[in-house]
């Protein structure tokens, strides 16, 4: 069984899916895909890119200088595609019980609020 994944590095992961990115495009990116449920801080950011090179999921795709500034770009890597993708089919697998456990609390008529209404 794969180790449980940080969301933090679940969403850099996605973010970096489609196509390299500096770290601030990380941070939009992320918080695009998740509907501004996450919002990745630069610290956070930067320390688990940083790990997940050293694990080499992410490498140094090129350094840009932009209005004087340098800008770090990171693509995700083959090996942190499959880490990705083993993530996503344990999300879903854990989804998919949880759906099936909730289906099967409204076969008992049970809803929501069922537990409540008892005490």
């Amino acid at each position: 069984m794969t180790a449980r994944m940080r969301e933090p590095t679940f969403w850099i992961l996605t973010a970096l899916a489609t196509e390299p990115r500096h770290g601030y495009g990380v941070i939009q990116e992320a918080a695009r895909l998740s509907d501004d449920q996450v919002r990745l801080q630069p610290g956070t950011l930067y320390a688990a890119l940083d790990r997940l090179d050293a694990e080499g999921l992410v490498e140094v795709d090129r350094d840009e200088t932009v209005d004087g500034r340098n800008r770090r770009y990171y693509r995700l890597t083959d090996d942190g595609a499959r880490a990705l993708e083993a993530e996503t089919e344990r999300l879903r697998h854990s989804a998919d019980a949880a759906r099936s456990q909730l289906a099967a609390r409204r076969r008992f008529g049970l809803g929501p609020t069922a537990a409540r209404q008892g005490t």
